[in-house]
């Protein structure tokens, strides 16, 4: 075999290797910029994607219809360097589990949290996470569901600035997160627990 073919066949090894330790994980947590940014941020996670989930309607847009869907992200990291627990633990301090109208400034059916799980496991961890939740918050109702994963719609072409906006609007994602509000309230539930 030749250098040029050998180079195919370990890059193709080595594309197999990082997809074969690949999960992803499906949360709802208000807006979508701040998830991502949220969980980017995390050792281990690999990719975090803004979209819509949880609905029946097929191809939800931002700025079309979306009605029965939350503003998401699906989380893909290596399992090897990030459990899922720690994704939910993660997960937790980085929302609002009591608001039963949405989260932080965003308001409406949409901007809700949620857990989104695919399998037993999730199914026992997210709720395990959760029943700690409560158990820590006994005067307030924890609203946040687990709910079982849905297709995932990633938002896409005219409205692809989504993706990463924290990254490319940074003035912009920096003046909502504050006015917003979401820090302030995190920090007044989780204290230093919050991460951001």
């Amino acid at each position: 075999m030749n250098i040029k073919g050998l180079s195919v066949l370990l890059a193709g090894t080595l594309f197999y290797i990082t997809n074969a330790t690949a999960a992803t994980a499906t949360f709802a947590g208000g807006c979508f910029w701040c998830m991502e940014s949220d969980f980017e941020k995390l050792e281990g996670v690999t990719d975090v994607v803004s979209g819509f989930t949880g609905g029946t309607l097929k191809n939800p847009t931002y700025r079309g219809n979306h009605t029965g869907h939350y503003e998401a992200i699906q989380v893909t990291y290596d399992p090897d360097r990030v459990s899922y627990q720690s994704l939910l633990d993660h997960y937790w301090v980085n929302v609002d589990p009591f608001d039963a109208r949405g989260q932080f400034c965003d308001k409406g059916p949409s901007y809700l949290s949620a857990i989104f799980v695919a399998n037993e496991e999730e199914q026992r961890l997210a709720e395990q996470s959760r029943a700690k939740v409560v158990a820590e918050f006994q005067d307030a109702r924890v609203i946040t569901p687990i709910l079982p994963a849905a297709t995932f719609y990633p938002i896409k072409g005219d409205e692809s600035y989504h993706q990463d906006y924290y990254k490319n609007n940074p003035i912009r994602y920096n003046f909502y997160r504050y006015s917003c509000g979401r820090d302030q309230r995190l920090k007044e539930i989780w204290g230093d627990r919050a991460t951001h």
